[in-house]
């Protein structure tokens, strides 16, 4: 991988380094659902796209795939997932052959900024707490444009900055938050007219993934004793990530529908 593509996925799963890229497994190998909430796009998805045999789906960085796969699962629809980690890829093809649901998820390793030069005409495109894997906010919206056809949809998984706080007052300090106001002027200056927003007010049991990742962490550090800092650091980075989502950021899901 190159340097920057490293660098964008390392922060893209709450890493400070990407020394920490080929222990992430490892740390995450606990947790399915990585970032996104698959009942909110399924919930979008019901609602307002036409359903049918041909719909297809793309889900750009879909880590373990269990968005993919819920979304196959409840809607029997072709959902193609690409994610930049061989484990995670690995991980999705197995759990869909396991729920049954391998002939309708089509997983594969790639570079998210590859897949949207390279993928077009979706009925709809999925790019789920991704951070900034494909650049800032505008340069995210216009890749993820071209690979939905005309009048398809985009769902987009994010959070954004009440108007009284700033970046500078959040825990984590690898990502940039914008306003609300700035994410919707982004969408008219692109092209996209957003269709609907649920604010993610789910209980989430963070405390039990800190925990599983914490004990993961541990481990590795009675293993590789002089990596004790990046693991430390890796686990801080998820408790300032969670406490933000609990107390100053705010998670959402947009449904965008290309004009």
């Amino acid at each position: 991988m190159k340097q920057e593509t490293e660098e964008k996925l390392a922060c893209s799963l709450t890493a400070e380094t990407t020394d920490l890229l080929p222990f992430l497994p490892y740390l995450l190998q606990d947790l399915w659902e990585l970032g996104s909430n698959p009942r909110d796009m399924i919930k979008l998805i019901k609602k307002h796209l036409p359903i049918a045999e041909e719909t297809k789906i793309l889900d750009l960085a879909c880590g373990k795939g269990a968005v993919s796969i819920k979304i196959a699962e409840s809607l029997n629809v072709n959902v193609y997932g690409f994610d930049l980690m061989e484990d995670f890829i690995a991980y999705a093809k197995q759990k869909a052959k396991q729920l049954q649901v391998d002939c309708l998820c089509h997983f594969a390793c790639g570079d998210a900024n590859e897949v949207v030069n390279a993928e077009s005409n979706y009925d709809c495109v999925i790019f789920g707490a991704a951070g900034n894997i494909l650049g800032g906010p505008l340069e995210t919206l216009n890749k993820l444009i071209k690979t939905v056809k005309p009048k398809g949809y985009l769902i987009i998984d994010e959070a954004y900055l009440p108007d009284d706080l700033t970046n500078e007052e959040i825990k984590y300090k690898n990502y940039d938050y914008l306003t609300h106001q700035q994410w919707l002027c982004l969408f008219k200056d692109t092209g996209l007219q957003l269709v609907e927003e649920l604010p993610n007010f789910e209980e989430y049991d963070f405390d039990a993934d800190n925990k599983a990742i914490a004990a993961r962490a541990n481990e590795l550090i009675a293993k590789c004793p002089e990596k004790r800092e990046m693991f430390e650091r890796y686990i801080q980075s998820q408790l300032n990530e969670c406490d933000d989502l609990d107390n100053r950021i705010i998670a959402v899901t947009w449904l965008l529908q290309r004009r």
